[in-house]
């Protein structure tokens, strides 16, 4: 079952044509990667999926609902969490208060389902259970990392968006490893989708837009 959906987005900024008809999709229970050099569309990508930059063209659709004019606020109601490349946590409130906040999103009817939610989160991120009381600021960057995904999930989002979350790793490696599919897009196109094993024999496509 298909879960997102674009088709042919086309995303300006300002003048310039950064998304040039991205289509793609991604599956309930599917792990998919959206890899290539910086400045290829990766991020516009994620954040025309949030409404943070609507496409002048093109459709999205998520969950049988089309997203394309939905204001950002009512595409995280409909169950997507971002987590965009600045992580975004609050650095002056601690790991509770953080997860907190991401709570707020949740779809959990009480207090004691959201504390269990809580708890199987830090499940997860063990790290981040003995840093529960630690000001957001106090964190390494890994662990501020931990806390902007455990801030999503607490939301229990339907699709996690994640952008850059391989920073300072190998990002083909990590996706290689991880992902069910993968697109590499480049100059606001896609130029190729497929399985990991299909982009490992590729080695032109790796070249050419990968850089390996």
């Amino acid at each position: 079952m298909t879960l997102l959906a674009l088709e042919h987005v086309q995303t300006y900024y300002g003048e310039a044509h950064i998304l040039q008809g991205i289509s793609l999709r991604v599956d309930a229970g599917e792990v998919v990667t959206l890899i290539g050099r910086n400045g290829a569309g990766k991020t516009t990508t994620l954040r025309s999926i949030m409404g943070l930059v609507p496409p002048r063209e093109g459709r999205i659709i998520f969950d049988s609902r089309e997203l394309t004019s939905l204001p950002t606020h009512e595409v995280a109601r409909a169950g997507i969490a971002y987590i965009p490349e600045e992580r975004r946590i609050l650095p002056n409130l601690s790991v509770a208060e953080n997860l907190r906040l991401g709570l707020l999103g949740s779809r959990t009817a009480s207090a004691k389902s959201n504390g269990a939610l809580v708890d199987e989160v830090l499940g997860y991120f063990p790290r981040l259970r003995e840093r529960y009381e630690q000001k957001g600021k106090s964190l390494s960057g890994g662990e501020q990392q931990m806390l902007a995904i455990a801030r999503g999930l607490v939301a229990r989002p339907k699709l996690m968006l994640v952008d850059e979350p391989t920073e300072g790793l190998s990002p083909l490696e990590v996706a290689l490893a991880l992902s069910h599919r993968l697109y590499v897009i480049d100059q606001g196109r896609i130029q190729f989708e497929g399985t990991p094993d299909e982009l490992r024999a590729d080695p032109d496509i790796q070249q050419r837009f990968l850089g390996v």
